[in-house]
């Protein structure tokens, strides 16, 4: 296996002969989703093992210098960057991991794309379906991996039901519902951030909660074709942490009606005004021989009921999802012994490192840029059937 088979540069390995390839790691961001994804980088090669690539940390970026600097101690990457333009001109990277907010989406990717390294970008791919659509074309034209950290299409319970659906012992689907709650924006005293402005984070609960929900449903059941949506702004302003108020200009909450082209019928829900839920992600998918539902809280379950003339229940089964015959659980404990939340992004970055190191496909159980944009052009319509009052047809 050459370097240039793996997508490294020459020389940049460092591995001996028989050893996995070492790929040189970038990381864009280093707050909560810069440690999620540090953790899981750094757990892989000895929990996968034999790994098929060991992660390099090589640099991390951020705008405030002695936050990146503390980052990069704590997380152990080699150096980092307050620009992150020298972090795509590093030589010794081949992976550049966009952590960063949304508006620290489309331009360094486009620009790693063009540098030609392969790419992981946090949710939502962009602010906006023509932002996504320029990153895209971006990576296309360049001919490197790409990927969105839709981290959910990796619990388990999850890639276990879509094989149930693939199978076909679901039968025709019928109704697919889902709901994304979180509780932390109810205090109206809660200050102002960047995910509550527009003009950084695109959206509000709809891209923060709601695309994680939207991708499920193109993941498991299929293409949205029109919507119907309410979305709503509960507290308009908020402390801007200089004894002012700020403006909020994104969405508190949404509901949205859809009907997917399978004729399914679906709603979504999303909100970070919900006390006590701190991350409910729950969907429940009804077709024609059973139903099936999950919830993130209880990330290593499943709930299941037949009927379809073979096997018949009264009510839903609960299916704990931790056998060595499940989805990723070769490599983690004997059955019963749970994993969690983190666990995800092991399981995002191994088929993603799969990907470069074998030049295989990131699609279909991994999100790819494209899959970003479509999920982005449904976010949009949502907006556009909210604002309007209408049901929008989805078209990319």
């Amino acid at each position: 296996m050459s370097d240039r088979e793996v997508g490294l540069a020459s020389g940049a390995s460092g591995e001996a002969a028989g050893d996995p390839p070492r790929v040189g790691i970038e990381m864009l961001g280093y707050a909560f989703m810069g440690k999620a994804h540090t953790n899981a980088l750094k757990k892989l090669p000895y929990m996968f093992y034999p790994p098929v690539a060991v992660p390099r940390l090589v640099a991390i970026s951020g705008r405030n210098a002695e936050a990146v600097r503390e980052a990069a101690r704590r997380y152990g990457y080699e150096r980092y960057y307050t620009d992150w333009r020298r972090l795509i001109e590093d030589p010794d990277i081949q992976l550049f991991d966009n952590s960063g907010p949304n508006d620290a989406h489309a331009e360094p990717c486009i620009a790693a794309a063009q540098a030609g390294k392969h790419i992981l970008c946090e949710k939502p791919l962009g602010r906006t379906a023509e932002e996504a659509k320029a990153m895209l074309e971006a990576v296309t034209k360049a001919g490197v991996k790409h990927m969105v950290a839709f981290n959910y299409r990796f619990v388990p319970a999850v890639r276990q039901i879509r094989d149930l659906i693939e199978s076909g012992a679901l039968g025709r689907i019928y109704h697919w519902r889902a709901v994304y709650l979180q509780e932390w924006a109810a205090n109206p005293n809660f200050p102002m951030v960047w995910r509550l402005d527009k003009r950084r984070a695109g959206s509000g609960a709809l891209g923060d909660l709601g695309a994680h929900i939207i991708d499920l449903a193109r993941y498991l059941v299929g293409e949205p074709a029109r919507v119907a949506a309410l979305t709503k702004t509960f507290i308009t302003e908020r402390p801007d942490g200089k004894g002012g108020r700020a403006q909020v200009t994104v969405d508190d909450a949404l509901v949205a009606i859809v009907e997917l082209e399978n004729g399914a019928l679906g709603t979504f829900e999303s909100t970070r005004f919900a006390p006590g839920r701190k991350n409910h992600n729950a969907f429940e998918i009804n077709a024609e021989h059973g139903s099936v539902r999950f919830n993130l809280e209880r990330l290593n379950e499943l709930e299941i009921m037949w009927r379809d003339g073979r096997r018949e229940t009264q009510g839903f089964a609960q299916v704990l999802v931790t056998e060595r015959h499940h989805p990723y659980w070769q490599h983690w404990w004997p059955p019963g012994h749970i994993i969690g939340w983190e666990h995800t992004f092991v399981h995002e970055f191994d088929h993603l490192l799969r990907a470069i190191v074998h030049d295989a496909p990131i699609a279909p159980h991994g999100a790819t840029f494209e899959d970003g944009y479509r999920c982005a052009v449904i976010c949009d319509a949502v907006l556009e059937a909210a604002a309007s009052g209408r049901t929008v047809e989805i078209k990319y």
